[in-house]
Order: C-alpha cells, then structure tokens, then sequence
C-alpha cells in the first residue's frame, strides 16, 4: 500500500491556501490604512486639546473673527493647521457693552489626508463680556 498524496490533493490544498494568504493580506493592508487614518485624528485630537487650553486662557480673542495657525513644527507638517472662532452665547435681550455672557470658542483642527482635508472639532466655553464693537459690527442686532 502506497502512503503519500495525489497531485490532484496537493494543487487543491495549494490553491486553498493561496486564497486564504491573499485574504490575509487584503485585511492587512485595510487594517494598515485604518491605523494610519486613526493615528492621524488621535494627532489632531491631542494637538487640538492642547491649542485649546492655551486659547481658553487667551483674553485677548476677538469675536466673530477667525484666528488661525499652524502647528509648531516639531509636532506636524506644513499639512496641518487651527482656526477657531470666538463667540457669545446665549446673550440676553438686554445685554449691552460690558454685559458677562458665556462665550463659545469653536476650534477646528485640520489635516490633509491624500487629496482630502480631515477636520476635527472642538467646542469649549468660558466666560466673557460683551464688548461695544460686537454692536458696532451689527453682528448681535436681530
């Protein structure tokens, strides 16, 4: 009696074998991308707190302007920046100059990811006053 396996068996196994490896590799690969995408919002997410924080403490933010940067070199590329905007919230009806009113800080963090920019959004309030130029600008008239 002869021990051993036909061509037939071993063709049969080779070819399961190379579907499941081709498989493997596919996952793999989309595994990869995800990290990668994910480690790149975890970046953005950290850098985004940081600037945050720093900005909470920054009395000297005007309203409804848009203030933006880039990240210090060391952390990211020339792909990577910050905007935020500063405004009141909730404002009363009879609120004028020099009013405390919650303020709104809306920080955005964005990156380039391939041909698409990726943002990541923060939202933090502080409290504030309402200043005469908010009515000067016409911004806070209904």
């Amino acid at each position: 009696m002869r021990r051993g396996f036909t061509l037939l068996e071993v063709l049969v196994a080779t070819t399961i074998m190379a579907i499941a490896v081709t498989a493997l590799v596919g996952n793999l690969t989309g595994s990869l991308r995800n990290l990668d995408r994910l480690t790149q919002k975890d970046r953005a997410a950290t850098l985004a707190k940081r600037k945050m924080e720093e900005l909470l403490l920054n009395p000297a933010l005007p309203h409804f302007e848009r203030v933006s940067g880039r990240w210090d070199p060391p952390h990211a590329d020339d792909q990577q920046g910050w905007q935020i905007r500063l405004t009141p919230f909730d404002v009363p009806p009879t609120a004028g100059p020099g009013t405390p009113v919650l303020e709104r800080l809306q920080l955005d963090a964005w990156w380039m990811d391939g041909g698409a920019r990726r943002v990541y959004t923060l939202v933090a309030y502080r409290p504030g006053t309402l200043y005469e130029t908010d009515w000067a600008a016409g911004v806070l008239r209904e």
